[in-house]
């Protein structure tokens, strides 16, 4: 299993998607749908946040919906740091998906479907630049070593990630998505700027149950 490796002398960005809700299991669109851990999710909050807790964080941010902010607060307690949220780092608006399962998705919006594109909802341009403005405005409240774990959304952390790395939309589908309560690890670069240094970490590979876009998931 594998752990977030701190760089010394620079700061680190550790993107912590949120445990499982039922709707995961069911398949269900989330977005911004305020959902909250099922039992599995919490004991998977639990597990990961003593993983996280060895790297010494120095603090912890959070979506203000209840599955995210339910899992930061297992690090919190191991801790002892506050959590803060920020609403930028809700998920992605999902529209009219909300609440329906892929199969009522693919039934009910194909063309939407195919270009990932909820009606109502957000574009993944939207979503990519409102997470990495809030994850800027963190990354100016932290030291020079300082380490942040951000406790997010499968969408909402993989959009955030290509923005913060520059990456051209075209391409962005190549990043894959975050398995529930993982991690990707961002880390400065010397020269400014950011690299992906771990990507879904924290479990063996699993489908992702995810409103992101993914093979496996909606």
């Amino acid at each position: 299993m594998t752990e977030p490796r701190r760089t010394p002398g620079k700061r680190t960005l550790v993107l912590w998607r949120h445990g499982q809700t039922r709707w995961n299991v069911e398949n269900r669109f989330q977005g911004r749908t305020d959902i909250p851990l099922d039992e599995t999710g919490v004991r998977q909050a639990e597990r990961a946040a003593r993983l996280l807790a060895a790297l010494r964080p120095t603090a912890i941010l959070a979506s203000p919906l209840q599955r995210a902010a339910r899992t930061a607060e297992a690090l919190a307690a191991l801790t002892g740091l506050p959590v803060r949220h920020d609403p930028d780092l809700v998920e992605r608006h999902g529209g009219a998906w909300e609440g329906l399962t892929g199969q009522e998705i693919r039934e009910r919006y194909p063309a939407e479907r195919a270009a990932w594109q909820p009606p109502g909802g957000e574009t993944a341009a939207q979503v990519g630049k409102r997470v990495s403005a809030a994850l800027d405005r963190a990354v100016d409240d932290l030291p020079p070593d300082g380490l942040l774990v951000v406790a997010s959304h499968g969408a909402a952390i993989r959009l955030g990630i290509c923005q913060m790395l520059g990456l051209p939309e075209e391409v962005w589908d190549g990043i894959g998505g975050l398995s529930n309560c993982c991690w990707s690890v961002l880390a400065e670069r010397r020269n400014g700027g950011w690299r992906l240094a771990e990507h879904n970490a924290g479990t063996l590979p699993e489908p992702v149950l995810s409103d992101d876009r993914t093979d496996n998931g909606t």
